[in-house]
């Protein structure tokens, strides 16, 4: 997952006298970021380090990451008045993420890099609810009462979310993730109706790049079919459902990411081999399986046991 260095000293480290997002911004900050946990854990893939809203802040909007909360809005997104006033997103001020991502691509030869975004649904809950929200209730809310003001929003989201996964594709990454952290609020007909065309929206954006694309969600069991149906060639899975079953749900045909519980992490050793082992079984299922976790790494995680992790992927597999 894109936190994947976040519980290494040599990450805090570096992040001393750094904001998080003056840190995603500054290309040799982000690019050494994204390599640290390759160096460390010896892992097939990279993972671009930045955030779900810098493309909201690269438009414009007063965003900030806040200690102990996450992203706070100055000024949330609440009328049609709002969405209008909402400017599109420059291209030009992708500049250091393009850099960013040239940097890490250069540096890691031929392992892969996987770009990321934030899904609409989740960057317009955090526009309509000023932060992280437990239910999501304004924003949907919002879906209901204004309908129009609504798709407006998404679909602005839609397109700098959009614009900031291309960049990367275009900068080198070999793979592109939609990261959709609240969709789980959702039911699967509300998804499907004022939801889904504004995530196929954003993965539109990769329209004529030849790179694969994963589409996860947190608390997303009953919206994998639908998820997978605006474009997704890799459904992620979270905690919730063990991948055999994600697999029925997706009639067979889908390669599946996922799904190590983060709550595992920090238990004996013993306990944590044997969720490893129980995953990869569950997903031989699949057409094929990408190894993750279901959402995270936990701040505190012990830095070896990760490593520990994918020693005994590699051997299984």
């Amino acid at each position: 997952m894109r936190q994947a260095g976040r519980s290494l000293p040599e990450y805090r480290e570096l992040r001393v006298g750094n904001q998080m997002l003056d840190a995603c911004l500054t290309p040799e900050l982000a690019s050494e970021i994204t390599l640290q946990p390759v160096r460390r854990h010896g892992v097939d893939a990279a993972i671009f380090f930045s955030d779900i809203v810098i493309p909201v802040k690269l438009a414009g909007v007063d965003v900030q990451i806040v200690q102990g909360t996450g992203p706070v809005i100055a000024n949330p997104i609440r009328t049609a008045a709002d969405v209008a006033a909402l400017r599109p997103l420059d291209p030009e001020a992708l500049a250091p993420i393009t850099e960013a991502v040239q940097r890490a691509v250069a540096q890691l030869g031929s392992i892969p890099l996987i770009g990321f975004a934030g899904a609409p649904f989740t960057l317009a809950s955090y526009l309509v609810e000023g932060g992280p929200s437990k239910d999501q209730l304004r924003a949907r809310t919002m879906m209901f009462s204004d309908p129009h003001a609504w798709a407006a929003l998404l679909n602005w989201c839609a397109d700098v979310t959009g614009e900031f996964l291309r960049a990367q594709v275009m900068a080198g990454a070999s793979a592109a993730q939609l990261f959709d952290s609240w969709v789980g609020s959702l039911s699967e007909a509300n998804y499907v109706r004022r939801v889904a065309p504004h995530s196929k929206r954003a993965l539109s954006a990769l329209r004529g790049l030849d790179v694969p694309k994963v589409h996860f969600g947190v608390g997303s069991g009953e919206l994998l079919r639908a998820m997978h149906d605006v474009g997704a060639d890799v459904m992620g899975v979270d905690w919730r459902i063990p991948l055999d079953e994600a697999n029925r749900r997706l009639g067979g045909a889908v390669p599946l990411q996922g799904n190590l519980d983060p709550a595992l992490l920090a238990a004996p050793w013993k306990i944590v081999e044997s969720h490893v082992r129980d995953v990869i079984d569950r997903g031989r299922a699949a057409p094929s399986h990408v190894v993750n976790l279901g959402h995270g790494v936990p701040p505190d995680t012990d830095p070896d046991v990760l490593t520990r992790i994918v020693e005994l992927v590699h051997e299984h597999a």
